[in-house]
């Protein structure tokens, strides 16, 4: 805890937090984009469709990044009764932020790509750019992954949710649904639970879709 601004931590932050940062903001604006399209204008008139991540950025989620280094953003507010068809215009808004996520996945691959097939000269000025820029595309590969596997885990609120709940008779989409108010105490559930069964939600449910992503991308991480 005492060396969270390290010299060596500070490198750290500087290296994930690019693309961390375009993770979350892109993928929320996605949300709020595309429920504006459906006719929805919560977002708009609360300032979320922009790229300013101060309009983005959630206190505890920005604390979470320096400590476990990985964070949130404040879901953005979208009020599915302006939808023509609230069930389908839901999924669509759902599925927007984690699409964003994998197409930013593999904008941040093709950097890699293209630094791979530069040359440079090693200790040169070539070589002082090209590094660090890799390492901030390797990590924005990596975190846009994450986080789009993430949420389309079918736990309330996350985006999945949506996606299960426009397959299920209304009704039931309701009742599924409404467990959203308990869906950061199941999540903190099954992480503590992975602690102690040897059964880890990330380690072995999310880091494998992640590394197939990785392989897909035809990067190394």
């Amino acid at each position: 805890m005492f060396d969270l601004f390290s010299p060596e931590r500070l490198q750290q932050y500087a290296i994930l937090a690019p693309g961390l940062l375009i993770a979350l903001v892109c993928h929320e604006v996605a949300h709020g984009y595309v429920a504006y399209l459906l006719g929805d204008p919560t977002a708009k008139s609360q300032g979320r469709l922009t790229l300013n991540p101060l309009k983005h950025l959630d206190p505890l989620g920005t604390l979470a990044f320096f400590v476990v280094h990985f964070g949130w953003a404040k879901p953005v507010p979208v009020n599915a009764g302006y939808f023509k068809n609230p069930r389908q215009g839901m999924l669509l808004t759902a599925i927007a932020g984690p699409l964003t996520n994998f197409i930013l996945a593999a904008a941040f691959a093709t950097i890699i790509h293209i630094l791979v097939s530069l040359e440079f000269t090693p200790g040169g000025l070539s070589e002082k750019i090209i590094v660090p820029t890799y390492l901030m595309a390797q990590a924005g590969v990596f975190v846009n992954l994450i986080l789009g596997i993430f949420n389309l885990l079918p736990i309330p609120p996350l985006d999945g949710s949506n996606v299960v709940a426009y397959f299920l008779p209304p009704r039931m989409a309701n009742t599924y649904m409404s467990l959203s108010r308990y869906g950061f105490i199941i999540l903190i559930a099954l992480i503590l639970m992975g602690r102690f069964s040897g059964y880890s939600l990330v380690g072995q449910v999310i880091l494998p879709m992640v590394h197939a992503g990785v392989r897909i991308l035809g990067v190394t991480m």
